[in-house]
């Protein structure tokens, strides 16, 4: 993938009736929804990806193909063998941390942050962006490097990245691109641009304004804002799509949000923008709900193409997901763009407990 060989986890189970495999983003799993091995053939798929993996085993070894998900359509040729134990070597420097990256990306910013967790020769590293990071991307330190990887079903990255003498990271990404990431208070020093701000980065044009929707359910039934079930509550509307990895991040932590807030008076509300072939037949977006067992309000908002029209009370929006939070008379007074995941550490956990309080106060008025 990308034109590099990247070595991923994959965990197979199951019995002679049903295979399963999983996928990882650091210690979270992504089991298939089905499978078999028949006749030395190996068939997995993951609906809530819309991908699957056929393969087929000789001589002790698995090769196939990977096919699936919007952002990675492949196929890509797949090669899979026993793991093996990984002797990471001693004497491994301390780049624990949050870097600042610099870039310029399609979406305004100037700059990333590189999130480093480490454990002696072992680390965990995910490059956050405003829409979100790219996942855990593990591996340990050997021959004066850390080699890192991952494949997850919907990101697949390969990293080298080598502790300059200056104090700087420099990072080798899928065998091509070369980046910078210094410590922030060098970077700052430097007069280095800032990542964004994810509570900044996409605001409402008329805030007077009750935010308005009108799409239907997954039943093909309408709904709209101005629906009795919103009368009075506290409510959270998810810009998402059952393609985006990073809504895969968040929806798990809406539906605890949901579970834990309802009674209390918070709704939250799934606009899901699809391609063509899934507006038709929304499967994998089916698949998304029943994987997360979301309990909350799902919406079919239409193709990406057209999220920016339908969405137009928003100013500068260009980030998947966005998080709008509505207060009980329906207007708009917090937004949030992207969601990390667990390979961001802290900063995952800063984000849930920020919407947390962002309900929790909105609750309260």
């Amino acid at each position: 993938i990308n034109g590099v060989d990247t070595p991923f986890r994959l965990e197979i189970g199951g019995d002679a009736t049903h295979q399963t495999g999983t996928l990882f983003n650091g210690d979270d799993g992504f089991t298939s929804t089905s499978g078999s091995f028949v006749g030395g053939n190996l068939t997995l798929a993951w609906d809530y990806y819309a991908s699957t993996i056929k393969a087929t085993l000789n001589n002790g070894v698995l090769e196939g193909q990977y096919a699936g998900t919007r952002r990675m359509t492949g196929p890509f040729p797949f090669r899979a063998k026993r793991a093996v134990p990984v002797a990471y070597s001693s004497g491994a420097p301390s780049i624990g941390g949050v870097w600042v990256l610099p870039t310029n990306s399609g979406k305004g910013e100037a700059a990333w942050r590189f999130v480093v967790q480490q454990k002696g020769s072992a680390v965990s590293v995910a490059t956050l962006r405003v829409d979100g990071d790219t996942g855990a991307i593990t591996g340990g330190y050997r021959d004066g490097k850390f080699v890192v990887s991952k494949f997850d079903g919907a990101r697949a990255f390969l990293m080298e990245i080598t502790l300059a003498a200056d104090g700087t990271l420099n990072i080798l990404e899928n065998g091509s691109t070369k980046r910078v990431a210094y410590r922030p208070d060098v970077a700052k020093a430097k007069g280095l641009p800032q990542p964004v701000d994810p509570n900044q980065h996409t605001s409402v044009k008329n805030p007077s304004e009750p935010f308005r929707f009108s799409f239907p359910d997954l039943t093909g039934k309408t709904v709209t804002n101005a629906d009795a079930r919103f009368k009075g509550k506290v409510v959270v509307v998810e810009i998402t799509g059952s393609w985006c990895p990073n809504c895969h991040d968040e929806a798990p932590f809406l539906e605890e949000m949901y579970k834990a807030y309802r009674a209390k008076g918070l709704e939250i509300v799934s606009l899901s923008f699809e391609e063509a072939d899934q507006l038709k037949d929304p499967t994998r977006l089916k698949a998304f709900v029943k994987k997360y067992g979301l309990e909350f309000t799902v919406l079919l908002g239409g193709n990406t193409d057209d999220a920016a029209a339908k969405l137009s009370q928003l100013t500068n929006w260009n980030a998947w997901p966005t998080t709008v939070f509505l207060d009980r008379k329906g207007l708009v007074r917090f937004v949030h763009a992207g969601f990390p995941s667990i390979g961001s550490g802290q900063l995952f956990a800063d984000a849930k407990e920020e919407f947390k309080v962002q309900v929790g106060r909105l609750l309260a008025e």
